[in-house]
């Protein structure tokens, strides 16, 4: 799962090309998923650092962002490591409007 930016840098035929490459460079199980309104730091732990030490916050909330990387990282791992089905992933949900499947 390629989980980034919805910006210029990681839609497809974006700026950073090395995302179009590996795309076409899996087979098996893929999914390349964008985040509206999120920055590169967005799938860390830096929305809460930021907000912790008063510095500038990405457009998506930080409560918002770590739920959502938490939502979409832990059924990915709930679907590979531990065999659950996560339907969660198969593309978009009304409950996280600012996911974006762009290839499935």
């Amino acid at each position: 799962m390629m989980l980034g930016t919805h910006d210029a840098t990681h839609l497809p035929g974006g700026t950073d090309t090395t995302w179009d490459r590996t795309w076409n460079g899996l087979d098996g199980w893929k999914r390349w998923v964008t985040v509206a309104g999120s920055e590169h730091f967005t799938f860390s732990d830096g929305p809460v650092i930021s907000g912790h030490f008063g510095l500038p916050q990405p457009e998506l909330p930080t409560d918002r962002a770590v739920a959502v990387t938490r939502t979409y990282v832990a059924a990915f791992f709930d679907q590979h490591l531990r065999g659950l089905p996560r339907p969660l992933l198969d593309g978009p949900s009304p409950a996280n409007p600012e996911v974006h499947f762009q290839h499935r």
